[in-house]
């Protein structure tokens, strides 16, 4: 096991070759994570040659297919009914011990319950976010070339500070997972994705991640990357899948 800390200097990837060959330098997974958090798992998913178009309708017929899957999955569902179901089960225990509520079940009784639309947004996104509906799995998605490897798997200890995707400054509570690279902090549970390496229009190499707390396990972490690597085949059907790896509580996968 690696420890947090072991190597400060930045390994930037080198595309020409496969992301396998730095996979085991990619990710240092740090003791405090594994105290923290036993039976957690993160799942991580590395593709190249990837496109991010502002829309696609073959995304556009998937998504509207999702959407009344979720409907009718959920029909008989009301709040309570929702965070019952695994994995929002889960994920309520972690969040409402920051007193905070799981954005995915949020946005999930949204489509459900209001029948709003899953938001259109860069289609790179969507791959990713309709993945999350329909597995119900955290997860978040960064331009691969602009991470500083490696990247540290951690809990945070409160106070540590970083750009969120919105532009604005966000400091960490105590005890919440969260990936840095050398850089700094690039997501963390309770505030999502950063600022600094978000995708764009121009992203041609992405790097996802997916965090499940305890009582989850590593099965569904795995179908979760498999539907976000099918969902971004619609969109890029060149790109190819580098790395897919799983890290739970002290074993790699």
């Amino acid at each position: 096991m690696n420890q947090a800390g072991h190597t400060e200097a930045a390994l930037p990837i080198n595309l020409t070759q496969t992301i396998e060959e730095a996979g085991a330098r990619m990710i240092i997974v740090s003791d405090a994570w594994e105290t923290a958090y036993p039976g957690a798992v993160v799942g991580i998913m590395v593709m190249r040659n990837v496109s991010n178009p502002p829309h696609h309708l073959g995304l556009d017929r998937r998504k509207q297919e999702l959407e009344r899957e979720l409907r009718a999955r959920f029909a008989h569902c009301d709040r309570s009914d929702l965070k019952a179901v695994e994995p929002i089960k889960a994920y309520d225990g972690y969040f409402r011990r920051f007193k905070k509520t799981y954005p995915v079940q949020l946005q999930l009784e949204s489509v459900v319950f209001k029948g709003q639309s899953i938001p259109r947004v860069a289609a790179l996104i969507e791959a990713m976010f309709m993945a999350e509906l329909k597995n119900l799995l955290l997860t978040a998605g960064h331009d691969l070339e602009t991470l500083q490897m490696p990247i540290r798997l951690d809990v945070s200890k409160g106070g540590e500070r970083y750009t969120r995707l919105n532009g604005q400054e966000q400091v960490l509570k105590s005890g919440d997972m969260m990936m840095a690279d050398t850089q700094g902090i690039i997501s963390s549970v309770l505030y999502g994705p950063d600022h600094r390496t978000r995708i764009t229009a121009i992203t041609r190499h992405v790097f996802f991640a997916v965090y499940a707390p305890p009582g989850i396990g590593k099965e569904p972490v795995y179908r979760h990357l498999q539907d976000i690597q099918e969902n971004v085949l619609v969109v890029a059907p060149n790109a190819q899948v580098e790395l897919m790896r799983l890290f739970c509580s002290g074993s790699v996968g």
